[in-house]
């Protein structure tokens, strides 16, 4: 069978092994480091019952920089994602708020049950965060979490978070710990972007927010799509199209109220972006709000397919799989056409 890939482009400089593993961060954008790390220390001056509790990923989830505040209140559980959740929710039992972190894909797939059993069942006040959300990983379907969103958003109990930037993470944290009940968020590590700073914007749980506002397109996103629709909207203000952008940080509960009313002005072609298989993510889940209370528009999906997806270099596996910069502008215009 004759391939149906695009031939690699020569132009572009070759990428190195570590480009596997790179930043998201475009060359030159303004960043921040470890996010969640300093953000949790900072949580913990005032909380006493906050712990820290990995499965041997501290220094990959950034609870390395919790662990070295606070030792005393690290627990390292070693390779065994289900003893880390199963103690996690023992912990929570007798009244500690554990912060728990290891890779998206050992959380919602190897420990699964042990997260629905042990902490959504009983409703245990745990906070999930997972690194390496969605093609975020070039080391192949074994790190990649493409269907974290989908199975997660379908256990009863809990809270689903898929933040954008440094500037929404730090936000993000004090308000998983407001919030009493379990929480997965997905994790963005190391050097992550600063994008929402510039927008003045202010996370709230269960909120969606208009970053900007658009008379051609609505660009509904979540994660580092969002980071990539406000990207888009800017090149193809160029072209004279005109894109609003809203960010749906809270992936459950949806902020369903925003996404039927911005949806539903008339005459814009409605795009959900998203880091995540286009089955049951963010886009089916606002497909299914749109159509269950009777808003019919123009509606597209960008996200990564159903299927396994390669090991590589990451900003090649984002232009293959439709999510860079580039190939999000070239969808957009050719749904316009």
């Amino acid at each position: 069978m004759k391939s149906t890939r695009p031939a690699p482009d020569l132009s572009k400089p070759r990428l190195t092994t570590s480009a596997m593993i790179a930043s998201i961060a475009s060359e030159g954008q303004r960043t921040r480091p470890a996010p969640f790390g300093h953000a949790l220390v900072a949580l913990a001056r005032s909380r006493p019952e906050v712990v820290g509790m990995t499965a041997d990923l501290g220094k990959y989830t950034d609870l390395h920089i919790f662990a070295k505040e606070f030792p005393e209140r690290t627990y390292q559980m070693g390779m065994a994602e289900q003893l880390l959740f199963g103690a996690a929710s023992g912990m929570a039992a007798e009244g500690f708020m554990p912060f728990t972190t290891t890779y998206a894909v050992f959380a919602s797939r190897r420990a699964y049950d042990f997260i629905h059993q042990t902490i959504a069942e009983e409703d245990r006040n745990v906070k999930i965060a997972c690194a390496l959300p969605g093609l975020t990983s070039g080391y192949g379907p074994s790190h990649q979490a493409a269907e974290d969103l989908a199975l997660m958003r379908a256990m009863p109990n809990l809270t689903v978070i898929d933040p954008c930037d440094a500037h929404e993470i730090e936000q993000v944290v004090p308000a998983m710990a407001a919030h009493q009940g379990p929480v997965y968020m997905r994790l963005l590590r190391g050097q992550v972007p600063l994008v929402l700073d510039e927008y003045d914007y202010t996370f709230e749980l269960g909120k969606a927010k208009l970053l900007r506002d658009g008379r051609d397109v609505l660009m509904i996103s979540s994660g580092l799509m969002t980071m990539r629709a406000l990207e888009a909207a800017k090149a193809l203000s160029d072209d004279r199209v005109d894109v609003g952008v809203l960010h749906v940080p809270t992936i459950k509960p949806l902020d369903a109220e925003t996404i039927v009313r911005e949806s539903g002005r008339s005459g814009r072609l409605v795009v959900v972006a998203e880091n995540h298989t286009v089955i049951g993510g963010l886009g089916e889940a606002v497909a299914g709000v749109l159509m269950r209370v009777g808003v019919h528009v123009p509606f597209r999906q960008i996200g990564l397919p159903d299927e396994f997806l390669d090991a590589g270099a990451l900003p090649t596996l984002h232009d293959r799989y439709g999510i860079s910069l580039s190939e999000v502008v070239k969808q957009v215009k050719g749904w316009l056409k």
